[in-house]
């Protein structure tokens, strides 16, 4: 048997793509960059954002336990919670219901895998 670590237990990676500027075609959105300054900041605009689930208090509720465990590489956030409402949040993407931060798309969604080190 391998020894492992487990670095994030219970964890999610949020796996975000830049939104391209709007295009000649008419399109509505913004053409200004969002003011994220820090992965912490990309967190509470999506937290802020899917609060608003009010006729999904599954999500609404998975949202408000979920913790911010880190932003790497300036496009995947790692957020922390119970499984059920991880599992909640999953199930909100898959119906895509569930909002990206201003100025991204979400990609995917993914889990952390326990970290297998050898002696």
């Amino acid at each position: 048997m391998e020894p492992f670590l487990q670095l994030a237990p219970h964890s999610l990676a949020i796996v975000l793509s830049r939104r391209a500027p709007a295009d000649s075609r008419g399109v509505t959105e913004s053409a200004e960059p969002p003011r994220h300054h820090t992965g912490y900041e990309v967190f509470a605009e999506f937290k802020a954002l899917n609060t608003e689930h009010f006729w999904n208090k599954m999500v609404a509720d998975a949202i408000a336990e979920t913790f911010f465990l880190g932003w790497l590489d300036e496009h995947v956030l790692l957020i922390q919670g119970k499984e059920e409402h991880l599992e909640a949040l999953r199930e909100a993407w898959t119906r895509r219901s569930l909002k990206a931060p201003r100025g991204f798309d979400i990609k995917y969604l993914g889990n952390q895998h326990p970290v297998h080190l050898h002696a």
